[in-house]
């Protein structure tokens, strides 16, 4: 039987609201050491902001910290369910060059799934490194898209 991201995923999951503004994002992160926030309502998620969100879309925009949260948020979400197998999360980020996925059930956010998540576990080596090596060889040489 295939390994289930369920089994790794990390479900206490630091999220936000469209009531927040950049600042706040900002701080969450800073305080919990994340580079990731889930924008939620109540439990569906609606996008994800990331550090490089906030850089990128925030301040290099010209964006002060009092700007919306949907401002900079992404909402075009790849996101897989809790029964996708290691492998085919994996294939997931390196496809799409991203480096945390959303789990999700019935559109409510369940979890995150990282290239940490697959890394730190010895019995997902493989699967780390397939992701990662994809998420390093695609994409334009001077773009780098990190999340």
């Amino acid at each position: 039987m295939a390994r289930q991201v369920k089994d790794l995923m990390t479900t206490d999951c630091v999220t936000a609201t469209l009531l927040d503004n950049v600042y706040e994002l900002a701080v969450l992160m800073r305080d919990h050491n994340i580079g990731f926030v889930p924008i939620v309502e109540g439990k569906k998620l609606i996008g994800i902001v990331t550090d490089r969100d906030l850089v990128i879309r925030g301040y290099a925009a010209k964006h002060s910290g009092s700007a919306a949260v949907s401002d900079v948020m992404t909402t075009d979400l790849k996101t897989i369910g809790a029964d996708t197998s290691v492998d085919e999360a994996a294939k997931v980020m390196a496809n799409n060059q991203i480096r945390r996925l959303p789990v999700v059930e019935n559109g409510n956010l369940a979890g995150i799934v990282s290239i940490g998540d697959l890394a730190v576990r010895e019995i997902f080596a493989n699967e780390a490194g397939a992701a990662l090596s994809g998420i390093s060889q695609a994409g334009e040489p001077e773009s780098h898209a990190y999340h």
